[in-house]
């Protein structure tokens, strides 16, 4: 909670102001029952029409300065919960760019979708109820009480009595709804990450006929929420009537101890008007608390979730990282490297030792789950490993700094992603100062620059949201043209040629040669795999074997299993490769 009330801190000049307007505001109503006493007792009693007249024009005149005040208020109101929206927001996304992938696995994406939207909404509402009616409602009691002890002490004892009750009351119901709305925010969670999924995989869930099942799936976690959320409302619901009844209970008991006192002369009509005046405002501020407490318990949750975020330490820093420490030449060594992925007892990686000497290529070579992409994780410190050392140009990873080993790093993954944009700009999104001649001749590395120069506006062609309006081959190549305008020193590579015919894959192949840099390519494809300087075999996170194509497939059994499968008996040892 600390944490997020720290963000409040640039704003105390602008949040004084809106806490001294409410004062005014509060000061007008607290004084507007004595004034109204006063034409009672001065004016209507005594049939004096210039008293009510001059205690009337008061009442109007300071009326007036409370709407004004009210109304400047609740601008500063504004103003403080935007700006602290605006500001908690970026921190959140801020650190979430900053998260390692351990980081990330902590929060899906869906629970960070709703920390960053619907829980800031809750506080920053929060805020602006807090300057504008949240604080004033308690100092109205408390002002209030005070006032109707001034007026009368016996009248206003009676009503002093039911105090503490009700507010020991509101207490243990804010502490209770607290914790419930935190349930109901994980829900939401739950309901969140369901239409995330679908959104992402419509286009599977049509083609498995699938419609049903994910229907059903969202209706019972919406279901929940639905539930959750009547279950703490419905809690909720208790505050006003035993509100209710204890207040009004107290002022019969004013009334009939006023009526005795009146008659008896010791007390005035205006000052019991006054009184229950003050027990009528106290009821009503105390009646609004339901609400009131509804928000904050809300935002007590929300903020709780949000400070998670904000609070986590990120694993992967530059706390070693020497300035100096630049990559110049691209040489990758792994030194008996293992790695076991969080909260997993399975070792990724097991003792893994290798090296691509700068301008080389390696391919890299394994089942699914043998550690290919992980290997592409450590090179980018995405995670560190468990064990072990990676190095770079006879660097320790971790004595470079991550903003020059990643700027050094060209990145094709797996599936390529696409922002919605021009072609222009999702390709220079690898280097955001690249001119049009770079981007060109990165594209025409990619073999996609012919393709782009067809589209209806060539490369200012607007990209659909996850690139829908391309193939997948197409995706695959404005990918490698983002990392190739790079002009990287490391191009990794992970299994970015699968969608490409073999024809513009030797292209492709080719043309990367022309690039100084150390590549590594993770495919299934041994034509691909041909391609390279060497080859990294591996199994169940082990270094089976490394070597050329051609030691490999005299040597390796596992090898010449897979070269068969793709080329045939017939293939073995007499297909060439013209890359």
């Amino acid at each position: 909670m600390k944490k997020i009330v720290s963000f409040l801190n640039p704003y105390r000049v602008a949040i004084a102001i809106a806490l001294f307007l409410m004062l005014i505001e509060l000061a007008v109503e607290l004084i507007q029952p004595l004034l109204m006493a006063k034409i009672i007792d001065d004016g209507i009693l005594q049939k004096d029409l210039d008293a009510v007249a001059r205690w009337g024009m008061v009442m109007l005149s300071i009326t007036l300065i409370a709407f004004f005040a009210g109304i400047a208020n609740s601008f500063y109101a504004a103003h403080v919960s935007q700006s602290f929206g605006f500001d908690v927001r970026k921190a959140l996304f801020v650190k979430i760019q900053y998260f390692s992938f351990s980081n990330f696995n902590r929060f899906p994406g869906s629970s960070l979708m709703t920390r960053l939207t619907n829980d800031l909404t809750q506080i920053q509402n929060t805020v602006f109820m807090g300057l504008r009616i949240m604080l004033r409602a308690p100092l109205l009691v408390i002002g209030g009480t005070v006032m109707a002890f001034a007026v009368n002490v016996k009248l206003a004892s009676i009503l002093i009595c039911s105090l503490p009750l009700l507010i020991l009351f509101l207490l243990w119901m804010m502490r209770k709804a607290g914790n419930l709305f935190r349930i109901v925010q994980e829900k939401l969670d739950a309901v969140n990450r369901i239409v995330q999924e679908n959104l992402a995989g419509m286009r599977l869930i049509k083609a498995f006929l699938r419609h049903d099942y994910e229907l059903s799936r969202f209706q019972k976690a919406n279901q929940d929420l639905k539930n959750q959320t009547v279950s703490v409302l419905r809690f909720l619901e208790m505050i006003q009537p035993v509100l209710l009844f204890v207040l009004n209970a107290s002022i019969l008991i004013i009334l009939w101890v006023a009526h005795a006192d009146v008659v008896e002369g010791e007390v005035k009509v205006g000052e019991v008007v006054a009184v229950v005046n003050y027990a009528t405002r106290i009821m009503s501020v105390l009646s609004m608390l339901s609400f009131i407490i509804s928000a904050f318990s809300r935002a007590k949750a929300s903020s709780l979730r949000i400070a998670e975020v904000l609070e986590t330490n990120i694993d992967i820093t530059d706390d070693l990282a020497q300035s100096a420490n630049e990559i110049k030449e691209g040489k990758i060594e792994f030194r008996d490297v293992s790695f076991t992925y969080p909260d997993s007892s399975s070792q990724v990686l097991d003792h893994v030792s290798f090296i691509v000497n700068p301008g080389e290529t390696l391919a890299l070579l394994g089942a699914t789950g043998s550690g290919k992409s992980t290997i592409f994780h450590l090179i980018m410190r995405l995670y560190d490993p468990t064990n072990g050392r990676v190095l770079i140009d006879e660097m320790d990873i971790h004595t470079i700094k991550l903003e020059n080993l990643r700027k050094s790093i060209g990145l094709v993954p797996q599936e390529s992603l696409l922002f919605t944009g021009t072609v222009k700009e999702n390709i220079a999104w690898g280097k955001e100062d690249a001119e049009l001649d770079e981007i060109a001749a990165a594209a025409k590395s990619a073999q996609i620059h012919e393709t782009i120069l067809k589209l209806p506006q060539g490369y200012d062609t607007m990209i659909s949201q996850k690139g829908a309006n391309l193939s997948g081959g197409q995706k695959q190549r404005i990918s490698i043209a983002r990392a190739l305008v790079r002009k990287p020193k490391i191009l990794l590579l992970d299994d970015s040629t699968s969608a490409l015919d073999l024809k513009t894959e030797e292209k492709l192949l080719n043309a990367l040669m022309q690039y100084k840099c150390t590549t590594l390519i993770i495919t299934q494809k041994i034509a691909t795999a041909m391609a390279a300087d060497h080859i990294l075999l591996l199994e169940d996170g082990k270094v089976l074997a490394t070597g050329t194509h051609e030691e490999l497939l005299q040597r390796v059994p596992l090898y010449r299993k897979i070269y068969e499968s793709q080329y045939g008996k017939g293939g073995l040892y007499g297909a060439q490769t013209s890359y």
